[in-house]
């Protein structure tokens, strides 16, 4: 189990878990039940052979993350799967109990077969995906993606109406919207902006292709930062 700290948890819990599910070990050194559990933990996980992994994270020394889960007691443990806290518990639990924890986050047969479809990335692959498992998010977001690249703009929106909205899902959506890719803005979207500037305080439909034109530009580019400020004054 890594050392996981304020400054690595997006990447190596939140992104990570997109891949493989991960068990945050919420500890501190002074802690005698959390040097009772980590061992514990560990080792269960090791037995996973890969199926799940685990990282270590000292609340003394991670305000940020000690805030976030707003921990008043440790140790506390989360799981994270697809991005997002799917489980945990508090306090030292004996091996059984651990062993079970960690084996329900693992992948089913039919997720790991779903996976395998989702790699081979052609339409009938993600469908079939998508029978074995609804709400495979790689899955609906590739599907997504595919549809776009044909034109099928109301099919990619649709299937991605099927999982909770997250930061890849509002960047494909908003390409479906507005039917652009980031190389298909031009010159004039500063112009189109400050139009619809003027507007998107008492108009949801300016608002929304505000705000999809901002997720199509993206964070490199240096305007986008500009942009949003200037649409929160402009709201608030």
């Amino acid at each position: 189990m890594i050392d996981v700290t304020d400054a690595t948890f997006e990447t190596e819990v939140v992104e990570k878990s997109r891949q493989v599910p991960v068990v945050v070990d919420l500890w501190a050194p002074w802690c005698g039940p959390c040097r009772t559990l980590g061992p514990l933990l560990e080792k269960v996980i090791s037995e996973s052979d890969g199926a799940v992994t685990g990282v270590k994270i000292n609340v003394d020394e991670n305000p940020a993350v000690s805030q976030a889960f707003k921990v008043q007691s440790i140790p506390m443990v989360v799981a994270f799967k697809d991005g997002q806290a799917v489980d945990g518990f508090m306090g030292a639990q004996p091996e059984a109990v651990i062993r079970e924890f960690v084996n329900k986050l693992a992948p089913t047969p039919e997720e790991t077969e779903a996976d395998a479809l989702v790699a081979a990335g052609d339409e009938a692959s993600l469908r079939r995906a998508l029978e074995l498992d609804p709400d495979h998010e790689k899955a609906i977001v590739a599907l997504a993606e595919l549809l776009l690249s044909e034109g099928r703009n109301e099919e990619a929106l649709e299937i991605l109406g099927r999982i909770p909205e997250t930061a890849e899902t509002r960047r494909v959506a908003a390409l479906a919207r507005t039917g652009l890719a980031g190389s298909e803005l031009g010159e004039d979207l500063d112009a189109k902006l400050e139009d619809l500037l003027t507007r998107v305080k008492a108009d949801d439909d300016a608002r929304r292709e505000f705000v999809d034109l901002l997720e199509v530009m993206g964070t490199d580019d240096p305007r986008t930062g500009t942009w949003r400020r200037r649409l929160t004054n402009a709201l608030y």
